[in-house]
């Protein structure tokens, strides 16, 4: 046995397997799931505009008058009218003075943090921040400290402990999600903003699940708290709410020239697709032109949170488009979703490492396009299957609701903060994926071992090289 079949084997025995599900058709409220029809409870596509006949014309006329690729990287020869025209209409959407696309949302994310921050600095991150977050900020080899979730004390008390800003020892970072991806609750942003300003700190918001519902006409939670301009990059997507792929940062003309000449995952991707960029330019349009998608969406979401209430669950009256269902056992989250799938419902489990051991769950996603007697039937349906499986639905309590020491593990060593352990990995010790791969119950601070020097113009010609 080969130590991959091997790993692959110990993945399946802890629940931990995964496998492609294929889906024939757009991503609409219902689609075919291996052949099946099934109600779609699990897509990112929030106001289902990448199915809308406008997005796909738009998508279709730019392939003929563009081609399907961009050809280059965006400083090369990659970067085209209709990529200038996303950027001026999404400045102008999200109230900033410039922006620039990326290839990805992850993408976005490790370039902008890895422009931001490096050797010497220091990055404070939210425990239940994106993988593209974590690992933006693991690449940048600036010193990483986790902060408990939506917790402004206990980030205040992290700034007061480590380097950076005005004492001259580097730069601080503050980075976290808007809307945090599989809890779906939203950051303290105001209080944030205030406390990057007291400390000297720079704010990066990751908007990506916000876009489409939050806010004044959708623009998101940055708009929704005030702060439009107040901070310094917010990151968005073009795969969720805007139906299409790519990603984007909003910022002042001056940052976004700078994330030109010193982001590497934009320096040395190929630019976006044309068809790509302009069905997603057609889906702006859309949410600008009707945004009653928009109050849709929110609609939608208390109906589903209702449904789900009605069953004894403990989901919380809210416009959240995003509603987990914590089962907390690998096998038991599998479970229900495969019984909701043969019973016409797809919402896909999820587990560890892209959430915390022990909070496995089901992340449901209402859409704009799902009716409400849709979502009702949907909510009866998984406290029926709960039920019929041994679980109590009134139990499936959000992970961070009530909080747990972590145990201190080998390599680590703890500091305190409220009475809890909070874990700061020693330079040097060993590195491990499965466990820093996911955030645990106590915040983390994760520090690497002390990088080279970082040279911009080593580190360009390298990549360059290496290109």
């Amino acid at each position: 046995m080969s130590e991959i079949e091997a790993r692959l084997q110990e993945l399946e025995r802890l629940g931990l397997g995964r496998r492609l599900r294929l889906i024939s058709g757009p991503q609409g409220p219902t689609v075919l799931l291996e052949g099946k029809p099934v109600l779609l409870l699990c897509s990112n596509n929030y106001l289902g505009l990448a199915d809308h006949p406008r997005v796909r014309e738009a998508a279709a006329d730019a392939a003929m008058r563009w081609g399907v690729g961009a050809g280059a990287s965006r400083l090369v020869s990659g970067t085209m009218t209709i990529h200038g025209r996303l950027e001026e209409r999404l400045a102008a959407f999200k109230r900033s003075e410039a922006c620039v696309l990326f290839g990805s949302g992850y993408l976005a994310n490790l370039g902008v943090i890895g422009a931001l921050a490096g050797s010497g600095d220091a990055i404070f991150s939210d425990e239940l921040n994106h993988a593209s977050i974590v690992d933006g900020c693991r690449l940048s080899r600036a010193e990483v400290i986790v902060y408990r979730h939506r917790d402004v004390e206990h980030l205040e008390w992290s700034l007061r402990r480590h380097g950076g800003g005005r004492d001259g020892q580097g730069r601080r970072l503050i980075v976290t999600d808007s809307v945090f991806s599989m809890d779906g609750d939203v950051a303290p942003l105001a209080q944030l903003a205030d406390v990057a300003d007291a400390y000297d700190a720079r704010l990066v918001v990751d908007e990506a699940h916000a876009l489409g519902n939050l806010g004044p006409d959708g623009r998101g939670a940055v708009a929704e708290a005030g702060l439009e301009g107040e901070v310094d990059v917010v990151i968005g997507t073009l795969g969720k709410a805007l139906g299409s792929y790519g990603a984007y940062a909003c910022a002042s003309a001056e940052m976004v020239r700078y994330l030109i000449n010193t982001a590497r995952s934009l320096i040395f991707s190929t630019a976006p697709s044309p068809p790509a960029v302009a069905g997603a330019l057609a889906a702006l349009d859309l949410l600008r032109e009707r945004p009653h998608r928009v109050q849709r969406l929110r609609s939608n979401a208390r109906a589903l949170r209702r449904a789900l209430a009605a069953q004894g669950f403990p989901i919380p009256e809210s416009e959240m488009q995003i509603v987990p269902l914590i089962v907390g056992e690998e096998r038991a989250a599998l479970r229900l979703c495969q019984e909701a799938i043969e019973h016409g419902v797809f919402a896909q489990a999820i587990r560890p490492p892209t959430v915390p051991s022990g909070t496995s769950r089901l992340r449901l996603t209402a859409m704009a396009s799902h009716t409400a007697s849709e979502l009702r039937m949907a909510g009866e349906l998984f406290g029926k299957l709960a039920r019929r499986i041994g679980l109590d639905p009134a139990s499936m309590v959000p992970p961070h609701s009530e909080r747990e020491a972590a145990p201190e593990p080998a390599g680590f060593e703890a500091e305190r903060f409220e009475g809890e352990p909070v874990l700061a990995r020693r330079p040097g010790a060993p590195f491990d994926l499965e466990r820093e791969g996911r955030p645990v119950p106590a915040a983390a601070a994760a520090q690497t071992a002390p990088p080279a020097p970082f040279d911009l113009e080593r580190e360009l010609s390298s990549g360059a090289r290496a290109a």
